[in-house]
């Protein structure tokens, strides 16, 4: 349906080695920069196949950014009009970009992220706005069932790829669709694999604690949403700095320059690797690129 659109060139993303054991999958590499746009086009595909949009309509999500970015660009392509919620403490970048797609931003108190899903929710009532819903919407799992793990697969057990053994999968989660969906994706092929969530050590929701504020845009939302624990083996908690500077020693030291919650992700694997001492690989995400964190990197 849309030929001529760069939504046709969302996945088939690279994965590169970062180290010993590690690699990672390049998300980067997607038309906005983030693996938001895998789940952003599933939902919308979906809705545009029930006849639940038409051109000129508006649709409506809650973010941290990413999928605000992801849904922004994919109205501008087809002819919808864009609300996004988001809290204030969110990058100018993410800002700045929400509104060169032509994306009506509304902004909230930091930590106040509920309160983001509540507004959404009333206003698309009210308005009769699509109602995106990325944190109760099973479409955000099955995007990555379907994509990103089917592409994780290919690559490493497909005719395709070289064989090999992962024995751990490293995702940050803000939705949890990722994490979800990659496990449901990728444990009949791989059954002893160990999923390994990560979150923010100052909104350790996941660990039990409470919610707070943080600096690792795009996880540690304040809820599990998604998430079901029973599917995750270990939590490992990150600080935002520790995050920040993994970031951009990655710039540096490979030249790969990603956002704040990629390098809550390499962090996090490195140290699994270190206490597990795998004999086989693990797999994490370079979720999104830096260029939209100059201001707070």
């Amino acid at each position: 349906m849309y030929d001529t659109q760069l939504s046709n060139y969302i996945g088939d993303t690279p994965m590169i080695e970062i180290g010993d054991k590690l690699w990672a999958k390049a998300e980067v590499f997607n038309p906005t920069g983030s693996i938001k746009d895998r789940p952003a086009s599933y939902i919308l595909n979906d809705a545009e196949k029930r006849g639940l949009l038409k051109k000129g309509d508006t649709i409506c999500e809650a973010t941290s950014g990413n999928m605000g970015v992801s849904f922004a660009w994919l109205a501008a392509e087809r002819g919808y009009e864009c609300v996004i919620i988001m809290p204030n403490n969110m990058s100018m970048e993410r800002k700045k970009t929400l509104e060169l797609y032509g994306a009506r931003l509304i902004e909230v108190e930091a930590g106040a992220f509920d309160d983001a899903i509540v507004l959404r929710d009333e206003m698309c009532e009210e308005n009769g706005w699509f109602n995106c819903n990325q944190f109760g919407n099973p479409l955000n799992i099955e995007a990555h069932v379907k994509t990103t793990a089917a592409e994780i697969i290919k690559r490493f057990h497909g005719q395709d790829g070289d064989e090999g053994y992962i024995e751990a999968l490293v995702t940050g989660t803000g939705t949890g669709g990722t994490l979800m969906g990659c496990s449901k994706g990728l444990i009949d092929t791989w059954p002893g694999l160990k999923i390994i969530a990560v979150e923010p050590d100052e909104s350790p929701v996941m660990s039990g604690g409470e919610p707070g504020i943080h600096g690792i845009q795009g996880i540690g939302d304040g809820s599990k949403f998604l998430v079901d624990m029973k599917a995750v083996n270990q939590v490992t908690r990150i600080k935002t700095e520790d995050a920040k500077s993994r970031a951009r020693q990655l710039a540096k030291e490979h030249g790969i320059f990603v956002g704040i919650s990629a390098g809550a992700n390499i962090l996090a694997a490195e140290k699994w690797i270190e206490d597990n001492n795998p004999t086989g690989i693990v797999v994490t995400f370079l979720c999104d690129r830096g260029d939209r964190y100059f201001s707070c990197i």
